[in-house]
């Protein structure tokens, strides 16, 4: 998968790689967070999560700007880099109930900085490289590996967040259950409806106390506790990023000169592109048709931190038999992987005797791991909603080799789809992916978070756990069509001396998207589960509709490019 590719290729990759780990570890648990420690509503709880995701993905547009004109690719990297790890530092300071507000909203506003003048001047290093005529065959397929570091990263963020917090909840002789933080915030403002139901999780709690108030007051700084340590992880991630990046720079450094620095140097100043207005202008236009589409794939996908995180905690079972935890367990799922990886390479065609014989070694370790892990659970096996956020990153790195490998065979005959139309059929498979929530939901009608309060729905009434892990699967498969390629895409029809800036306003577009995830989250209490899915089935169709409205001029400039 690595052949025809630039070593700086793997150098992105794990400096990447680190820093969404603890982007990822933050985020699995950003509205849990909010809701838990300031009693936030899961309207309140998402407009502050979309705001922010909104700022860490417009600041590339500024980052991308900072790189072009003045700094160059690799020192806004890395001032971007430090300026991140301050904004966790800052997140990781514990404080007591309600409190440190100002403090999480300023390490959020650092974090946000620090990401534009990181992530889209990343990607415009790895398009440079690309931009070799020797490897410029390879680019899509490249920002389809470069993206599955991304999601390697993100693959361990959720387990990461889960076992840091349940670590100090331990210490506390606390466990985690759903319900508690809601309720014990009710019962604090005076809610005395919710005195039978918290005397009951409280009594269930290996920890005892003298009544409601201190067991209610304890859990919640507890539990807040547990988050802040949490996000701490992130800023040992991104140490190990700045030791990747900044150590293998030899690998690199030639595709790290943008077009201005390029015209100042007398080796390289005869490497200088420039371009007629109208090329510029032609580029620019379909630039833009492309990031009007990915908004509303953003304001679907990102559903995943607010919506459906809160939807995995309300409405759908939290304990599971030993065969269904081996999806929520990392450690069990991956063995199971591994495992058909080597039952993969027994039976390909064309291998070597020895390549079948380490394949069915690597076989039989990883199913004798797998089966070890399986006989450590118990009947019913308790899981986090945050869990179900590692299911996106596994499935783009379980799948990633079989899209790469799919794309590139029907390359060889000349059928592979064009970079616009790839875009197309990602918006058709996002629409299905909430279709599929929209039918799971049809059962939960009389039950819509405003007439349960935002509580957690009955046990009579909770859904299986596959129709969120059917969700992201499908949502994945999307991802993979959109997101890799629209980076390669845009990489591809930037002019040159716009690199950065055009990475940045594909995060823009991004930013916008994440913004409308707010919005569409006010309706979360006002409208009938699946009316709210619907209304992202709607969106993601008719962007689809868009896209191939126009995909004749699109396809026109990227065959030029």
């Amino acid at each position: 998968m690595l052949k025809n590719h630039p070593k700086g290729l793997l150098v992105s990759f794990f400096a990447n790689m680190g820093e969404r780990f603890g982007y990822y570890t933050m985020l699995a648990i950003f509205t849990l967070f909010l809701q838990a420690k300031y009693g936030y509503s899961a309207a309140t709880a998402t407009q502050i999560f979309s705001i922010f995701l909104a700022a860490v993905y417009f600041m590339p547009l500024f980052g991308g700007i900072i790189a072009d004109k003045v700094l160059g690719y690799g020192k806004t990297i890395s001032i971007g880099l430090v300026v991140m790890f301050v904004g966790y530092l800052l997140l990781a300071i514990p404080s007591v109930q309600s409190g440190g507000l100002v403090l999480v909203l300023t390490a959020l506003a650092v974090i946000a900085i620090g990401t534009g003048l990181f992530k889209g001047n990343l990607q415009a290093l790895v398009g440079s490289m690309y931009d070799d005529p020797k490897y410029s065959k390879n680019r899509d397929n490249a920002f389809n590996i470069f993206y599955m570091g991304i999601n390697i990263g993100a693959m361990f963020a959720p387990t990461a967040a889960d076992f840091v917090s349940n670590m100090i909840l331990k210490k506390y002789n606390l466990f985690y259950k759903g319900d508690i933080p809601a309720l014990a915030h009710k019962f604090l403002n005076g809610d005395t409806s919710v005195v039978h139901r918290l005397t009951e999780l409280a009594a269930a709690q290996p920890a005892k106390f003298n009544n409601l108030n201190e067991f209610a007051t304890t859990y919640i700084n507890a539990l807040s506790t547990s988050y802040h340590y949490a996000f701490g992880v992130a800023c040992i991630s991104l140490i190990i990023s700045m030791i990747v990046f900044w150590g293998l720079r030899k690998y690199y450094k030639q595709a790290d000169m943008t077009e201005k620095q390029k015209a100042a140097s007398e080796t390289h100043k005869n490497q200088v592109v420039t371009m007629p207005p109208e090329q510029v202008r032609e580029r620019l236009i379909a630039l833009g048709l492309v990031f009007f589409v990915v908004i509303f794939f953003w304001m679907a996908f990102h559903q995943n931190g607010a919506a459906m995180t809160i939807f995995a905690r309300d409405y759908i079972i939290d304990h599971v038999g030993k065969f269904t935890n081996l999806w929520f367990d990392l450690f069990g799922l991956l063995p199971i992987f591994l495992s058909i990886v080597g039952l993969y390479f027994v039976f390909r065609k064309n291998n070597s005797n020895k390549s079948r014989l380490i394949g069915g070694m690597v076989f039989i370790v990883f199913a004798i791991l797998a089966y070890l892990r399986l006989r450590t659970y118990g009947e019913s096996n308790d899981f986090t909603p945050q869990k179900f956020q590692h299911f996106n990153p596994f499935f783009i790195v379980a799948l990633t080799p079989v899209v790469v490998g799919i794309f590139s065979w029907l390359g060889r005959k000349g059928k592979e789809p064009s970079s616009p139309k790839k875009i197309g059929i990602g918006m058709i498979i996002t629409a299905c992916a909430f279709l599929i929530l929209v039918i799971g939901s049809l059962s939960l009608i009389g039950y819509s978070p405003k007439e349960l309060s935002e509580t957690r729905a009955g046990e009579n009434i909770l859904l299986s756990p596959y129709w969120l892990i059917s969700t992201y699967f499908t949502l994945t498969i999307a991802e993979l069509f959109l997101s890799p390629i629209g980076i390669s895409f845009v990489s591809k029809v930037a002019p040159p001396h716009l690199k950065g800036s055009a990475q940045g306003g594909w995060f823009a577009a991004t930013a916008v998207g994440n913004y409308a995830v707010g919005l569409i989250g006010l309706l979360w209490a006002r409208i009938p589960l699946w009316a709210f899915w619907l209304i992202l089935v709607v969106f993601c169709s008719l962007s689809a509709a868009f896209i191939f409205s126009v995909l004749k001029r699109l396809e026109k400039v990227t065959n030029k490019a």
